[in-house]
């Protein structure tokens, strides 16, 4: 029965997930105007989503994440960014992989087995101290390597700013996710629950100094955002670009 649950989940979220990106695209397409910004074409939709998590995140997820840093003292909560990081470093070393980053890819599973093994399940980070370097990767920077455009920037309700390529990359991301292969359907919930509110308790100074700040959040959180992942796709070393406001935006194409 855990077994079935899950393969519904799965199938829900995927099927979900396709008829928001169905609803983005058509509103990409609708939207785009000679004054739209080349990267931000659905900018009016995107600005309502973000108008919508901005307020599902004043009313429930930062009081609560707010509460679980109050309450939780340091070293767990850094047991728990310790869990997590070392999950992703799995998935990590599968992208690296995939990138064809020999050195990126073992050093990868080699903080995996370590963390894993020597500390606590990955509630230690021994791989650090042992000077092993992280080297995070998703499948949305993956399929940025070989070539494939960023597409538009998307504002994904409750999962915040993407683009159309992460956005195609989250299912891929999803089943990455070593969580996602529990089958207690209960505690996978719950796992995850908690690894989004300690995402979200470690970004609390940040939004607090963005409220205080940015004139506009929206275009600082969406600058940042793609400048971010333009970075992580060159491996920190982006090629310069000098474009014109009104010309279509290289960056499509990384």
């Amino acid at each position: 029965m855990a077994n079935k649950n899950l393969i519904q989940g799965k199938v829900l979220y995927c099927a979900q997930l396709s008829v928001v990106c169905v609803m983005l695209l058509l509103t990409t397409a609708c939207a785009t105007g000679p004054n739209a910004n080349p990267r931000d074409p659905a900018e009016p939709f995107n600005r309502g989503v973000y108008s919508f998590n901005d307020a599902v995140d004043r009313a429930l997820v930062k009081p609560v994440a707010t509460a679980y840093r109050d309450v939780l003292p340091q070293p767990v909560r850094t047991g728990v960014t310790n869990f997590f990081a070392n999950l992703q470093d799995a998935w990590s070393g599968v992208n690296n992989a995939l990138q064809f980053k020999p050195r990126e890819t073992v050093e990868s599973f080699l903080r995996f087995g370590v963390n894993t093994t020597f500390g606590l399940v990955g509630l230690l980070d021994i791989a650090t101290e042992m000077r092993i370097e992280r080297h995070t990767e998703d499948f949305g920077q993956t399929l940025g390597y070989w070539g494939v455009g960023t597409g538009p920037y998307l504002v994904l309700p409750l999962l915040g700013p993407s683009t159309l390529r992460d956005t195609a990359a989250l299912p891929v991301d999803t089943q990455g996710n070593l969580l996602t292969n529990v089958n207690d359907v209960a505690a996978r919930n719950s796992a995850i629950a908690l690894d989004l509110v300690n995402r979200r308790s470690r970004l609390l100074d940040a939004s607090k100094m963005l409220d205080e700040v940015a004139l506009d959040p929206y275009t600082f959180t969406r600058d940042a955002f793609l400048q971010r992942r333009r970075s992580l796709v060159y491996d920190g070393d982006p090629p310069d670009e000098a474009l014109p406001a009104d010309t279509p935006d290289e960056d499509f194409t990384k």
